[in-house]
């Protein structure tokens, strides 16, 4: 059983390693694709599990719920980048222009996620209170990545 904190910066290193990988390749090739792929799903489930476990006990704490609504609107600038990209032709010089924002930002979010609001967040929930939480994390991306696609086709309804 690993702590909340380990399960998300788990998934942050994988992110890395695979924005790192859709950087080494240009055009529509496979390998790009396949990472695009991963990577595309990996971070919406991640975005929402982490909502749904970790941000929802963060805000819950008066003190905890700043870092937590930055954090959900980052999430949302970028979901809103995934969908335009997905919806783009990669072997376009638009679609890695657009990535490289993507990547800027996303960065941006997981490093201050992983230095001030995992600060913040042990500063406001004790470890009692947030014990069993990598596990709740995990269990619920599980479920968002069956979700992917009935969440996108309700947002292209809306």
């Amino acid at each position: 059983m690993s702590d909340i904190y380990t399960a998300i910066k788990s998934d942050h290193d994988r992110h890395r390693d695979l924005i790192a990988t859709i950087e080494d390749t240009s055009g529509d090739s496979d390998t790009r694709r396949k990472a695009w792929k991963e990577f595309y799903e990996d971070v919406k489930a991640h975005g929402a599990a982490e909502e749904e476990t970790f941000y929802s006990k963060l805000i819950s704490k008066t003190w905890g719920q700043d870092s937590a609504r930055h954090s959900v609107h980052e999430h949302q600038q970028i979901d809103d980048l995934l969908e335009e990209l997905n919806g783009m032709d990669m072997a376009e010089g638009a679609w890695l222009q657009k990535f490289k924002k993507l990547s800027h930002d996303y960065h941006h979010h997981i490093d201050e996620e992983e230095d001030e609001v995992f600060a913040r967040a042990r500063e406001v929930i004790p470890e009692s209170e947030i014990k069993g939480y990598g596990d709740r994390f995990r269990k619920r991306k599980e479920e968002e990545l069956g979700l992917i696609d009935e969440k996108r086709e309700d947002s292209l309804e809306d």
